[in-house]
């Protein structure tokens, strides 16, 4: 049986790499695409504010404090949506077996593709360029027999890399793969395998199934199986949108009830639009917060009925804020998402950002 030609493009730093050709004046300094307030986050940041620090998700009061020479815009995502769209166009080109992950990034199964190019290390070479051509923007492409390595291959060599992995050099590439640097595995995970003595992909491989399981769940499986270059997924290119949410960064830590309230009554209403719009009917409510400490918590209950209107949601959102002690903890962050759609109303959905997030 033939192994199957598996692509993983990734653009670089794409929202900035997009501001850069905007504004050619930005290139080669360090750029953080978000929103400049006490309160905002770095939504992406260039390589040159990378090498300060600076990375997505945090805040931007830290990444200023790591690099003052910092430049912050704000983020125009109806021209990456346009932008990912050429990009996807591009890609369609070359095969229909494509499932996006983000507007950025995406696999690709190459082994029968519409141009009828053989080796799939050169489908990569003809993408990335094609994109370079059309876009101005620069990507990295990760080539193997499965998602896992092509994943992790996508990353080796950023920024506009290349990188195969063959199968008969897939277990000495891993073996020698830091455990930090495989997909799925967060700084959660990360701290936990280090504790156990698991620094890099050859230590995982000698671990029994048995114990991976027990100290990680049911997720211990797929790391077994990563660690022996094992990834049977297929690249799906559809997918149906099982939950849909919202939440809001406040603009300062709150702690009273009436407060509190109010502001999850805003999100709800946030959430109510997102629901309507999609039509999305689902039977599970979750509760996420987020404290001035940034750890966070989630609460969830499921219904008989489907979630579709403020008199059902808001009651089931307060229920579940009752759980939470915040007394002496104030929030920063509240987010309602609803979830658990019946099988009968599952709707194929627009591609959507997916995370692959096993740490708590």
């Amino acid at each position: 049986m033939n192994e199957r030609k598996i692509l993983h493009i990734d653009m670089d730093a794409f929202y900035a790499s997009v501001e850069e050709r905007e504004n050619p004046e930005l290139k080669g300094k360090p750029l953080a695409v978000g929103y400049d307030h006490e309160r905002g986050v770095v939504a992406a940041a260039s390589y040159e504010a990378r090498k300060y620090g600076v990375r997505s998700a945090m805040s931007t009061f830290k990444a200023r404090q790591l690099c003052p020479e910092l430049i912050l815009v704000r983020g125009r995502m109806e021209l990456y949506k346009e932008v990912s769209g050429t990009i996807h166009e591009i890609l369609r080109q070359y095969t229909d077996a494509i499932e996006p992950l983000s507007l950025d990034e995406a696999f690709l199964d190459v082994t029968e593709n519409k141009k009828q190019i053989s080796l799939a290390v050169d489908v990569a070479m003809a993408i990335k360029e094609q994109i370079r051509q059309e876009t101005g923007l620069t990507a990295s492409a990760g080539v193997s027999y499965n998602k896992f390595l092509a994943k992790v291959a996508s990353d080796h060599r950023k920024p506009d890399g290349l990188c195969t992995i063959h199968p008969d050099q897939a277990l000495e590439f891993i073996a020698k793969l830091p455990i930090e640097a495989f997909w799925g595995i967060g700084p959660v995970t990360a701290k936990k395998m280090h504790t156990l003595g698991i620094h890099n992909g050859e230590m995982l491989r000698s671990c029994p199934k048995e114990m991976l399981v027990r100290q990680f769940g049911k997720v211990g499986t797929l790391y077994y199986d990563f660690a022996r270059g094992i990834d049977p997924r297929p690249v799906q290119p559809e997918r149906i949108r099982k939950s849909i949410g919202c939440e809001r960064t406040l603009g300062k830590d709150i702690s009273q009830t009436s407060q509190v309230i109010l502001e999850l009554y805003h999100v709800v209403n946030d959430l109510l639009e997102r629901l309507r719009g999609r039509d999305f009917r689902g039977n599970t409510l979750t509760l996420k917060i987020k404290f001035h400490d940034f750890k966070q918590i989630t609460r969830s209950l499921t219904v008989p009925y489907p979630l579709m209107d403020r008199e059902k949601i808001l009651p089931l959102a307060k229920e579940l804020l009752r759980e939470v002690d915040y007394s002496d903890r104030p929030i920063r962050l509240i987010g309602v998402s609803v979830s658990n759609p019946r099988e009968e109303e599952l709707k194929p959905g627009q591609w959507q950002q997916l995370r692959l997030e096993f740490d708590d």
